[in-house]
């Protein structure tokens, strides 16, 4: 379970999140949804620890800050960072090892497979194209066995049977129990994956919404209904054709 409380960040004088609290349950996949400027990338910063903030973020009742709880929590962020240096099997040797994770080589040949990558593991870093770089960054987050998973756009810059192989994936870890985040733009494409959505807007969660609630809406349809922003959009063209 992934629980945020009375989250809340400025930066100097602009309240960029104020006193946000949601939950993932889980074996469920939830999805931060937002316009830019609305606070999702500043959640997502706090709940990897890449940011100080007010409030409390834990994993699985664990407080994130602490190292039991980043054993248990993978992150794919929205722009991968791979180290030049080390072939694509070294990056996942070295999560395996800073994680303490009891990931077999058979399990890591098995990622690598599903990724298209297998061929690819002497490869450095910095011969890596940027949608390869990030399906390395999946597998590297894969290759912990998390028990809450935070994946940051991971849909952008991969190819269509990578896109495929990550959402069949996501169904995976959530039968197995695993909490998944997913904070994207590409709403068609987690539209089949979703249990719960939150959806921000500046700076607040304005709107929860689990899949039984929705019914039949798909996530285009319950943002756009929420945020009225398609209603606005479409005003505002009227006024500038007039």
């Amino acid at each position: 379970m992934l629980q945020i409380l009375n989250l809340s960040k400025s930066y100097h004088k602009t309240l960029a999140v104020d006193d946000v609290s949601f939950t993932v349950p889980n074996g469920q996949v939830g999805i931060l949804l937002g316009p830019n400027g609305a606070g999702k990338s500043t959640i997502i910063k706090s709940i990897s620890g890449l940011l100080r903030y007010d409030g409390a973020i834990t994993i699985q009742g664990i407080p994130s800050r602490e190292l039991s709880a980043k054993q248990i929590f993978g992150y794919v962020p929205e722009i991968p960072a791979l180290f030049d240096a080390l072939t694509v099997r070294e990056h996942l040797e070295y999560i395996r090892r800073a994680y303490h994770s009891d990931v077999t080589d058979v399990e890591i040949e098995e990622i690598l497979q599903r990724f298209e990558l297998d061929d690819k593991q002497d490869k450095l870093g910095n011969e890596l194209s940027k949608g390869m770089m990030q399906k390395v960054s999946i597998c590297c987050a894969l290759a912990i066995k998390p028990k809450v998973i935070l994946l940051d756009e991971p849909m952008v810059g991969l190819d269509p049977q990578a896109i495929k192989e990550l959402k069949e994936v996501v169904l995976e870890l959530r039968s197995q129990g695993v909490t998944v985040l997913i904070s994207t733009h590409m709403l068609e494409m987690v539209n089949e994956l979703w249990d719960i959505v939150f959806i921000m807007e500046k700076g607040h969660i304005i709107a929860t919404y689990t899949r039984e609630e929705a019914g039949d809406q798909d996530l285009d349809a319950i943002f756009f209904g929420t945020t009225g922003k398609e209603h606005r959009e479409e005003k505002h063209g009227e006024e500038t054709k007039s």
